[in-house]
């Protein structure tokens, strides 16, 4: 396995404090409402809104300064790769769909990313800036792909074990990273916790390739847009398949109702891919008497 547990620890101890030490806890009406003892892991409490600032300050510390940093994103990696950047001096270029949420797009800019705008969808964006990273000799780094990216993610279920164990660990899955680098150090540190990830009925790609079905070119339709993968990351699959025990798809609807429901109990807004792992729990059949789950971003 190329998830390293020593650098997920590290990850744990040296990303930027900014993003580390996220709020973790129970709230009574959330699990009077969802019939299950759930504890929630905030990761939009800080300057990002989502939990991707980790994996991209501990990628941010393998990379040269100065030389030029290429990605696509749907709007939160983007976000984190430009503050990253920024911060360790090396400058970001990031490649969006068209319909990539405009507040997200004005955020990468607002952090010193250039930011490029192209037609079609993510995967169509992330076509573009592999081309522009190889034609311009600059470093193209890729959710999902890139280990440490993975590593710094898992610094989340590093943080979650300091409360106790889990019967279930309820995770969103977009390109991989965050399930994959927190089941790694599940796994090791809590084997009995069963990994679950949670993809938009309308974006199935990702859960189709976990069952080890193929996946030619699956159309999204989902208002996760932070999910809405279309073609899966090579790399992360047979991670996927080797550490994740469930995959489940959880609909728009019950996606727009456990947004609803962690403004009511928790009062945070949460975006549709930040709230469906609430969702899954509400409809889905997770198994287990107490679970956890992420709150991955809060850009709406």
């Amino acid at each position: 396995m190329d998830i390293d547990l020593d650098n997920i620890a590290r990850a744990a101890e040296t990303v930027d404090p900014v993003f580390r030490g996220t709020p973790q806890y129970v709230d009574e009406q959330l699990c009077a409402a969802l019939g299950r003892r759930v504890t929630v892991k905030v990761e939009t409490v800080n300057p990002l809104r989502s939990f991707k600032g980790r994996g991209a300050d501990f990628m941010g510390l393998t990379l040269p300064p100065e030389r030029p940093v290429v990605c696509a994103s749907a709007g939160n990696f983007g976000q984190a790769v430009a503050y990253v950047g920024r911060h360790r001096g090396f400058p970001v270029q990031v490649f969006v769909s068209q319909s990539a949420v405009p507040d997200k797009v004005r955020r990468m800019r607002s952090l010193g990313a250039a930011v490029t705008e192209v037609p079609g969808d993510f995967t169509a964006a992330k076509d573009a800036a592999r081309e522009h990273a190889q034609r311009h000799g600059a470093i193209f780094v890729e959710d999902g792909r890139d280990v440490a990216i993975t590593e710094g993610a898992g610094s989340i279920a590093v943080e979650l074990l300091r409360a106790g164990t889990f019967d279930a660990a309820v995770v969103p899955v977009g390109d991989g990273a965050l399930i994959t680098g927190m089941a790694r150090w599940l796994k090791e540190h809590s084997p009995h916790t069963r990994v679950i990830g949670v993809c938009a009925e309308g974006a199935p790609a990702v859960a189709r390739a976990w069952a080890g079905r193929p996946v030619a070119d699956t159309p999204t339709d989902t208002i996760a847009d932070g999910i809405a993968v279309r073609v899966p990351v090579p790399a992360a699959v047979p991670r996927l398949r080797a550490l994740v025990d469930d995959m489940v798809l959880v609909p728009d609807d019950a996606i727009r109702e456990a947004m609803a429901l962690a403004r009511a109990t928790l009062g945070l807004v949460l975006e549709p891919a930040g709230a469906i792992g609430l969702a899954a729990i509400a409809v889905a059949d997770i198994p287990g008497e107490t679970i956890a789950t992420v709150l991955t971003g809060g850009n709406v």
